[in-house]
């Protein structure tokens, strides 16, 4: 592959006309920094203008997916509301752009994708995930709403039974129960993990283009519409639960010991 981009958050490397994009905090299990979160956001535009482009994968560096919002970030979600804002809004603008990019985006879940993480994989067209990573979503467990996505996706990806014990409790999917519920397709041995969901990229490259990507954009139509539904209502619910005593007592436990 055809590296085009440096030590940036996101890394986007090209293989013909696949393009790989990479999560690339490995040392924070890719949770998703402020600067992380704007890279990805923006990251959709500049694939959606790219003619040579005609299938992503996304995935991330080291042994983790994505492991979700910072903690190092939730004192200043409680206490900054401007910061809060930002997040939120960014959290709407990745929403809008995973469902709206024109070309089927391949997930290769490499490792834990919790919270946030967990919604890219959802928003994501064909989901492979690794024999030993997991899916999850904690933020109720965290005392904030799960909001950010979640709540638009996983009623269309698995029944609303099941999709409101899992964000009730923040309980773990494993990989083969992720494919049995809707949430995933491939379980793959983590070593055939991204060069699989490549060659499955370039399957759908290789498909008539307009045909494949007007397709997707039906079927997402279904996805937008839960968003007009649902999002708006669910960031404006998880921006207020951070004013909540449950979350500040949550805040405070994380605090080291002094």
């Amino acid at each position: 592959m055809e590296s085009v981009t440096d030590d940036r958050p996101v890394l986007v490397e090209s293989d013909g006309p696949v393009r790989v994009v990479t999560l690339n905090r490995p040392g924070e299990l890719n949770a998703f920094s402020p600067e992380l979160h704007v890279a990805f956001a923006r990251v959709w535009d500049a694939l959606d203008d790219d003619d040579g482009c005609r299938a992503v994968v996304v995935t991330g560096a080291g042994r983790a997916f994505s492991s979700g919002g910072r903690y190092a970030d939730f004192e200043r979600r409680r206490d900054d509301p401007d910061f809060r804002r930002r997040e939120l809004r960014e959290a709407r603008r990745l929403v809008d752009a995973m469902l709206g990019v024109r070309v089927p985006v391949v997930a290769a879940v490499n490792g834990p994708a919790v919270g946030l993480g967990c919604t890219v994989t959802t928003l994501c067209d064909v989901v492979f995930i690794a024999a030993d990573a997991f899916l999850a979503d904690p933020h109720v467990s965290v005392a904030l709403v799960a909001g950010d996505g979640a709540a638009v996706t996983w009623p269309s990806l698995t029944s609303l039974h099941v999709a409101k014990h899992y964000l009730f409790t923040g309980d773990r999917i494993p990989a083969t129960d992720a494919v049995a519920l809707g949430m995933a397709n491939f379980v793959v041995p983590a070593d055939r993990l991204l060069p699989e969901a490549v060659a499955y990229a370039h399957r759908l490259a290789g498909q008539p283009p307009f045909a494949v990507q007007e397709t997707k954009s039906v079927l997402n139509q279904h996805l937008r519409q839960a968003a007009v539904n649902a999002l708006a209502l669910g960031l404006a619910a998880e921006g207020q639960a951070h004013d909540t005593d449950d979350y500040r007592r949550v805040v405070d436990g994380l605090r080291p010991a002094t």
